[in-house]
């Protein structure tokens, strides 16, 4: 019978040799296997000694190469540089714990092309953004809500096209945001709009974009501190008069966005070839604009108005001085008095308070004199009711006097020579004053006897029966009346007789007559 052979067996319980593996073995083994974890799979640490350099709470990891944010960043950090590297997509996880004293952080030129909404969750406190130089295309709403503590945002130099309206909500602190050389259409009028700008944002800066209109009538009425701050320039402006005035009026307010880039603020004319020309050169043979004039404020009288004094910087302490540089004095008897926001208000403005007002604007390292030119008419702000009621007092008035003057000429009552004869003396004030004479009617009587004489005109018809003599006291007429009355009854009812009046009307006649 054939047994089996043991001797195979047996060589297989023997025991191996013993081998000696290096330590170096251990520790790339163990090192490997951390890299192999989950979670930590394409993710760099931050070493201090090797991939970013530390200095004291600043960490800066620029030019590295990094494709991804490295994690176990300090928690002293204040300052982080990620710049120049390849980090195309900032996450939300980028971070996985807060990061309470970081304030500024860096991601200039990596090719970022993608911004999660949540990527600063746990660095709220950032005072300091760069995304300058990168590759993002779009804000999206409610991007940076987060960053109620952001004061600077650097976005230039990207490719973005659309910037939702409420991209920057939630962005209390912001005080300058950079938008330049990026391919915007739409002026972010927002931003700066009464009612729903950010009210600390004094420099906004859209240069070199590709904005044709701006909305001139919301641009007008900035504030100074704000428009000193808009930079415009460099953007396919179309030519117009206002575009003109906007700028112009700038310019001499010595506005920083106007004063530095003067020659860079250009615009196109209308008309096919599209020629493209200064702005300040509108004025002349381009468009023939109207040079601008620094408007004066109206007032009115009895009216309470308010000077602004509209300085280039905020947080200033204003004075005022009145014309002939009358300094405005609070608690005084005047009727000037600087309100809490630095204007000037006038109450009761009478058409003395017409003037040049000066505004003082001093601060530490500042200082702005700004001159107001106040005109007050001559009249109050309803004067052109009160114009109408005086035109219409004074037509009644003079129908009043139309009326008057028509009744005295004809209901006045009859004059003594209509009424019966009372006998008057022949040397009493007659119808003898009714004659052309150059005899004064109470003159001495010798003098009298001897000009006696006077000239007079009587119509021939009238003159009969009288013997080419008046009768001015009316003797002559009376007899004749009677005798009429006494003939066969009374006259025609169309027959009229002669009275005094007649008589006396004749001395206006045509026939000269001696008397």
């Amino acid at each position: 019978m054939l047994q089996p052979s043991l001797t195979t067996g047996n060589n297989l319980l023997e025991p191996l040799p013993h081998r000696s593996w290096p330590r170096w073995a251990f520790s790339f083994t163990f090192f490997m296997t951390v890299l192999w974890l989950p979670g930590s799979s394409g993710t760099t640490v931050v070493d201090c000694h090797k991939n970013c350099i530390c200095a004291s709470n600043i960490v800066s990891c620029s030019k590295m190469n990094l494709t991804a944010v490295p994690t176990e960043i300090p928690l002293y950090t204040t300052v982080l540089d990620l710049s120049y590297n390849e980090i195309g997509r900032l996450r939300s996880e980028w971070t996985p714990v807060r990061l309470p004293k970081l304030h500024n952080l860096l991601l200039s030129h990596n090719g970022l092309h993608f911004l999660s909404s949540e990527a600063f969750i746990y660095v709220k406190q950032l005072r300091f953004l760069d995304l300058s130089s990168n590759s993002l295309r779009q804000l999206e709403e409610f991007i940076f809500e987060q960053l109620v503590n952001l004061e600077v945002l650097l976005l230039y130099n990207n490719q973005i096209t659309q910037i939702d309206r409420s991209a920057f909500i939630g962005m209390a602190n912001l005080q300058k945001l950079y938008l330049s050389q990026n391919q915007i259409s739409r002026f972010p009028v927002e931003l700066v709009k009464d009612k729903s700008r950010l009210d600390k944002l004094t420099l906004l800066d859209v240069s070199s974009n590709k904005i044709k209109t701006l909305p001139l009538d919301e641009l007008q009425v900035l504030p100074a501190y704000i428009r000193n701050g808009l930079y415009l320039h460099n953007n396919p402006l179309l030519c117009h008069c206002d575009l003109y005035t906007l700028l112009a009026h700038w310019y001499l307010r010595k506005l920083n966005s106007a004063m530095d880039f003067r020659d860079d603020f250009t615009c196109i004319l209308p008309g096919p070839q599209k020629n493209q020309v200064g702005v300040f050169e509108l004025s002349g043979d381009s468009m023939n604009c109207s040079t601008f004039k620094e408007a004066e404020v109206e007032a009115y009288l009895e009216q309470t108005t308010n000077l602004k004094c509209d300085t280039k910087h905020r947080d200033v302490v204003k004075a005022w001085a009145l014309p002939g540089n009358v300094p405005v004095v609070p608690q005084s008897n005047q009727t000037a008095k600087v309100l809490l926001d630095g204007s000037l208000q006038i109450s009761q403005t009478k058409a003395e308070d017409s003037g040049t007002y000066t505004c003082t604007a001093m601060s530490d390292t500042f200082n702005e004199t700004i001159y107001v030119l106040l005109k007050v008419h001559n009249f109050t702000i309803h004067g052109s009711g009160e114009t109408l009621n005086t035109a219409y007092t004074t037509l009644v008035g003079c129908l009043a006097s139309v009326v008057l003057v028509l009744m005295y000429l004809y209901l006045t009552p009859c004059r003594c020579f209509c009424c019966p004869s009372k006998g008057k003396a022949r040397g009493d004030d007659s119808i003898h004053s009714s004659m052309l004479s150059v005899t004064p009617t109470h003159v001495d009587p010798a003098l009298k006897a001897e000009l006696n004489r006077h000239v007079a005109f009587i119509d021939s018809k009238e003159s009969q029966g009288q013997n080419g003599k008046l009768n001015p006291n009316g003797d002559e007429d009376d007899e004749e009346e009677e005798e009429g009355d006494a003939e066969g009854g009374s006259l025609m009812k169309g027959k009229r007789k002669k009275s005094v009046a007649e008589s006396i009307s004749s001395v206006f006649s045509d026939t000269p007559m001696m008397v």
